[in-house]
């Protein structure tokens, strides 16, 4: 019988953690939840890993984040002891065809019903390895695979024009409704396209369709709650994006990886992203500057950084009255966004009725081109917040209008807010009108 080593890799990283073995199971263990898993980790069972028992395949990337979020860096399979699982893909092929063999395994594996599952319980990881704009740029290397087919720029219109068509469904009817047809557009059309033979400057513009649409169906996947497939989404987008030499698209992405990372209550990670974005935003009009600007005051806001937080709120404003000043823009980054922006930012730094009253504004400038899904979503979190500050009849009628909405979505992140009201209605049952609420939320979720 081979004796096993002590595993030193996870030991010195424990160590350097600070801690118990106690504290890393338990923090496995909620990974694992948030992951739709269930594990019962334990003392005993960190001491059998340092003692130099592997945990099973799918456990090992629980044990890397863990101790990534409390180290706030990467932390690898191999830092850890621990074997890596073997990779499908070839190292010495061409960056741009392993990015859409990748997407074109990811979108595949995604319709896959068998897959489903195992698509589902991918783990958001703060310490995701995101690609650097000079380390992803103009790779447009011709993947050769016999196809015939030849793309012109109206086949890039069609990309485009689905993808407008596909964001619409979302925004009225949740991302459980639309992504499953935006993956099925992806692997049927779109990677064949990015495999097709076709002038460089339609190739480009293929590239960068294709782009936006992985960033779609990643902030799908965000609505539906599946927060480690909308990352390998979204990761994938800015790889075209480089490839495509698409600047823009790609700072996009990644202040919506800021948005989901700030939801999710990663403040420094949130940080990082929306200033990367900001960083790396090519010379963009005062809208984009306020785009930008607002997601950074939100991310430091969530990382309870206020000085920096009211910095980054007073340069979106600026930029946003600059760009109301000029030729109108229907949709875009809205004195509607930035009020809502602001209710975050307030509530994050313990200003609750503040937050209350920049919502209010937020729900006042709404117009036809904001989400039909957002606002029921918005509207649970006023509801939330309205009974935090004790202003529980104002929360019942907040919430009434959201349960009118309710059905009319299939959205996640909306199907979780619902839940949580029954929660916090549950000790004011006595009152006539939480009653009420909380008893048509059950019939509706029932």
């Amino acid at each position: 019988m081979t004796r096993r080593e002590p595993n030193r890799g996870l030991a010195r990283l424990i160590a350097e953690s600070g801690l118990t073995a106690t504290q890393l199971a338990r923090a496995v263990n909620r990974l694992a939840r948030e992951a739709g898993q269930a594990t019962r980790y334990d003392q005993p069972s960190v001491s059998q890993w340092l003692g130099g028992t592997v945990p099973r395949e799918a456990v090992r990337p629980f044990v890397a984040e863990a101790l990534a979020r409390r180290l706030g860096r990467p932390v690898t399979l191999a830092e850890l002891g621990f074997p890596s699982p073997a990779r499908t893909s070839s190292a010495s092929s061409p960056a741009y065809s392993r990015t859409v063999e990748e997407l074109l395994d990811l979108v595949r594996s995604d319709m896959d019903p068998s897959r489903r599952g195992v698509m589902s319980a991918g783990l958001y990881s703060v310490a995701l390895t995101i690609p650097g704009w000079p380390d992803i740029v103009g790779r447009m290397e011709a993947v050769q695979t016999g196809f015939a087919r030849k793309i012109g720029m109206a086949d890039v219109t069609a990309v485009s024009d689905m993808t407008d068509r596909l964001c619409e469904l979302d925004d009225q009817y949740g991302g459980r409704y639309a992504r499953p047809m935006a993956a099925a557009f992806m692997a049927n059309t779109v990677a064949p396209y990015l495999r097709a033979d076709g002038s460089d400057k339609v190739r480009r513009a293929m590239l960068s369709a294709a782009s936006f649409l992985c960033y779609v169906t990643g902030w799908m996947a965000v609505d539906e709650g599946l927060h480690g497939l909308a990352q390998r989404y979204y990761v994938k987008g800015l790889e075209l994006a480089g490839a495509s030499n698409d600047h823009l698209t790609y700072c996009h992405i990644l202040r919506g990886m800021s948005v989901q990372a700030a939801d999710l209550g990663h403040g420094p990670h949130a940080v990082r992203l929306a200033n990367s974005a900001a960083a790396a935003s090519p010379t963009s009009g005062p809208r984009m500057r306020a785009f930008l600007a607002g997601q950074q005051a939100h991310a430091y806001a969530v990382a309870g950084d206020r000085i920096n937080a009211f910095r980054s709120t007073r340069e979106a404003e600026k930029a946003l009255d600059i760009a109301e000043s000029q030729i109108p823009t229907y949709g875009g980054y809205s004195p509607a966004t930035l009020a809502y922006t602001i209710s975050q930012v307030r509530y994050n730094l313990g200003d609750v009725s503040g937050s209350i009253g920049s919502f209010q504004l937020h729900f006042r400038l709404r117009d036809s081109t904001d989400s039909h899904r957002s606002g029921i979503r918005f509207g649970a979190m006023l509801a939330e917040r309205q009974l935090e500050v004790g202003h529980l009849e104002a929360a019942c009628a907040s919430w009434h209008r959201v349960l009118d909405d309710f059905p009319t979505v299939h959205s996640g992140r909306v199907d979780e807010r619902v839940a949580k009201l029954k929660g916090l209605l549950r000790p004011h049952l006595g009152n006539a009108h939480a009653r009420d609420v909380y008893d048509r939320a059950r019939q509706l979720t029932a």
